[in-house]
């Protein structure tokens, strides 16, 4: 939006504080008014990056439904459907082989009333162990039995009563019911336990996964392929009679993934999946079919949000089409509205091409999500009333009559895992399991430095891109002047910059006074918390690079300083919804912020008063850290502080786009991206979590591609928000005869050299 429409152009040449002469530059800095818009202008642009994915999720909804109307027949619906699947297996992470040989440890067995349950363990991945019950007819049956495989919700494990109802009332029907835990519950609970801790402790895990290229999805897709595994090596199972459900909240997901990419389920039923939600509003509108949210948004809620979703159409319905034509239950916790849903609609279209509309059903609850029994049909996984439906479908197609039984038991008397089994095995913590994962698929840096310098930078550049999307500017950037600022013998300009899609850059360009035409050198300083931290925090640092004949630019990228986002960037915030929906369109935010990097330096290069040749990079972070002692709250609870290691990442990377840039300062960010890995827990905003950041060539060798003692590193935190240890700050030093990357330690009070260091850099 140009600046211009919310009133005039402020031209000032003013004082700070009335007494500007009295003042010193750092003074001056540390009191000077940071803002570049006007408080109704701040109130609108910090939602920009709201509107943004609004717009962008309404054009993928439009182009689903111009991609759905052109579909006219069975081989149309085919030709669609089979691309968008496959990009969906991409999306997920790189699967291991198939084993030939699933070993399966049966610990116990539990006896029932015409039922019994062993107890297993095995192993899906590598090291990565899946605890499961294995429901049994009590006695053996004389034709082969139909097999369950079902997902529990993101409430509980595999203990809860809804799950055991389920195993023992199929089981008595002549059934094989496995119900396994997903990763990061019950028996394979990797943190402390607490309220909904299991449920909150995905979007930790779902960080970590994408750090290395994998999905919180993908692994536990895999897990439940190899839980069928587990229970087709029984002779006695009935390959026609393989059913798949997926519970009421988080269950329903990986079932309908699951279900589109494994064959050998005959019957799938996701609950809440692929339609309208717990949290749609009803009567759906009579247009739902033009103006029904396909996409979706994100979430912390890791599951939900597929990422390149978007970008490549292997939307959440499409999933669940997949399956045709086999047997479909298209399933709903509380109402739903039949009538005007359009995926039944699309769904019912499916099918009829298929030849098969009798292999599709539904089953849905009654109420709202805020209302409790009896007025709604709220339930942990798939409660009696959503089974009367279900069971009535899958008598006629598969002849089982089931009639419901209860007697719950213990977890205690469920469980999977014995001590001695444990030592034999020795599972380890899932966050070394990644850390494993990403060490045998990563390139070693040794290799890397061995390259020349330009050759280095290419590939890094090759390795980056793609998990940054696009980053290039997509046209000159257009500045707005919004003031002119003398006091203490500086100069400060403020302006703005209006970059693609109306996203708007408020920014400060300071130098000493009475420089005239001279090309200056610049340093761009860049964080989360914008312009207004490097005022008030490195104001002293900022003074000495102008004194020493440097200008400084302070420029507050899209959802940063003066449009950031209102509210928090926890697990629970809409900056992690924006930053989820921002990976299923394809272009994280990270990326799209470097793009505004690049644009304020696109800038920079254009202006006669600034030396092109002369540009360096300080990102930073502001955010307090954790006690050396911290212990990490109960997830979703307590006061753990964030932190912000984007800015300095960002600079990093900026040094490998932008040849021109002659040195780098990264403070308070991670030593490298495999930090992520070092720890259960994870104190990081969604957003400065890469996915596949931890798989490709450590920003660090951008060393190697900078004139010697370049980079710089400072302060910097673990991914638990403390200082890290041992604690890696210094000079990096690349030796171009031995082909070695050292550090070169500086002192404790490292802040006061920030500037005269990086002085030293730009005019060296």
């Amino acid at each position: 939006m140009n600046l211009v429409r919310f009133g005039a152009v402020l031209l000032l040449v003013t004082a700070v504080g009335g007494a500007g002469a009295e003042l010193t530059p750092a003074e001056v800095l540390g009191t000077l008014n940071p803002h570049v818009l006007t408080p109704e202008e701040r109130a609108f642009h910090a939602l920009d990056l709201r509107r943004d994915m609004q717009a962008r999720i309404a054009e993928v909804n439009r182009r689903d439904r111009e991609a759905w109307a052109a579909l006219k027949s069975r081989a149309d619906w085919e030709k669609f459907v089979a691309p968008r699947i496959e990009a969906l297996r991409k999306s997920l992470g790189e699967f291991p082989p198939v084993p030939a040989n699933l070993p399966v440890h049966h610990t116990r067995t539990v006896e029932g009333d015409g039922f019994r349950i062993e107890c297993l363990v095995y192993e899906s991945r590598p090291g990565v162990f899946v605890t499961a019950n294995l429901y049994l007819p009590a006695s053996p049956q004389k034709n082969k039995m139909p097999a369950f495989v079902i997902i529990h919700s993101h409430h509980n494990p595999k203990t809860q009563s809804e799950l055991q109802d389920m195993g023992m009332t199929w089981a008595r029907a002549g059934c094989a019911v496995l119900v396994p835990d997903q990763l990061g519950y019950g028996e394979r609970r990797d943190h402390q336990p607490g309220n909904r801790q299991d449920y909150r402790y995905r979007y930790v895990s779902g960080l970590q996964l994408s750090a290395i290229g994998e999905s919180l999805m993908g692994w536990m897709a895999w897990d439940t392929m190899r839980g069928l595994d587990v229970v087709l090596q029984r002779a006695s199972i009935d390959r026609d009679k393989v059913i798949l459900l997926g519970s009421v909240a988080g269950g329903g997901d990986p079932a309908a993934v699951v279900g589109a990419l494994d064959k050998r389920f005959t019957c799938v039923v996701p609950f809440n999946f692929g339609g309208p939600q717990p949290e749609t509003r009803y009567p759906l509108p009579a247009d739902a079919e033009a103006t029904f949210n396909y996409h979706g948004s994100g979430s912390w809620e890791s599951t939900r949000n597929l990422r390149l979703s978007g970008r490549d159409g292997f939307l959440p319905w499409v999933i669940v089409g997949s399956i045709a034509p086999r047997r479909l239950i298209y399933a709903h916790e509380f109402s739903w509205d039949r009538e005007h849903d359009p995926v039944w609609r699309r769904l019912e279209q499916i099918y009829l091409w298929e030849k098969a509309p009798q292999h599709l059903a539904f089953t849905t609850g009654h109420g709202l999500l805020s209302g409790r029994p009896p007025e709604a049909s709220h339930c942990n996984n798939i409660g009696r009333t959503h089974r009367q439906r279900i069971h009535a479908a899958l008598e006629q197609w598969f002849g089982i009559r089931a009639a419901e039984y209860s007697m719950p038991l213990s977890a205690e008397e469920l469980r999977c895992w014995t001590p001695e089994l444990r030592e034999q095995l020795k599972p380890k913590p899932l966050h070394e399991i990644y850390g494993e994962v990403v060490r045998a698929r990563s390139a070693k840096l040794e290799q890397l430095l061995a390259l020349p310098p330009l050759k280095l930078r290419e590939r890094l550049r090759a390795e980056w891109e793609p998990l940054l999307g696009h980053v290039a500017p997509e046209a000159n950037p257009k500045p707005t002047p919004r003031g002119l600022v003398h006091s203490g013998g500086l100069e400060i300009e403020k302006l703005s910059l209006e970059v693609e899609r109306s996203f708007v850059l408020p920014m400060l360009l300071v130098r000493q006074a009475g420089t005239g035409g001279k090309r200056l050198p610049v340093v761009v300083g860049i964080a989360q918390s914008g312009k207004a931290a490097f005022l008030s925090e490195r104001a002293e640092n900022l003074a000495t690079l102008l004194g020493r004949g440097v200008a400084v630019c302070l420029p507050d990228l899209r959802g940063t300083g003066e449009t950031a986002l209102p509210g928090s960037r926890g697990q629970q915030s809409e900056a992690t919804s924006i930053s989820a929906t921002a990976l299923m369109l394809g272009q994280p935010l990270l990326g799209e912020r470097l793009r505004d990097l690049r644009s304020v330096l696109r800038h920079l290069r254009s202006r006669a008063d600034v030396d092109a040749t002369r540009l360096a990079l300080w990102g930073e972070s502001f955010a307090p850290l954790n006690a050396p002692d911290f212990i990490d709250p109960l997830l979703g609870e307590g006061n753990a502080l964030l932190a912000e290691p984007a800015g300095g990442m960002m600079a990093l990377l900026g040094a490998v786009f932008e040849p021109d840039v002659r040195a780098v300062l990264s403070g308070g960010s991670l030593p490298s991206q495999r930090g992520l890995l070092d720890s259960r827990y994870l104190h990081i905003p969604h957003d400065a979590v890469l996915p596949g950041a931890a798989r490709a060539a450590d920003v660090l060798a951008i060393a190697a591609t900078l004139p010697p003692e370049s980079v710089r590193t400072a302060r910097p935190v673990s991914a638990r928000n403390t200082e890290a240890s041992p604690p890696v700050r210094g000079t990096l030093v690349f030796n171009m005869a031995e082909r070695k990357l050292s550090l070169r330690p500086h002192q404790a009070r490292e802040t006061a050299s920030y500037g005269d260091w990086l002085a030293a850099a730009l005019l060296r």
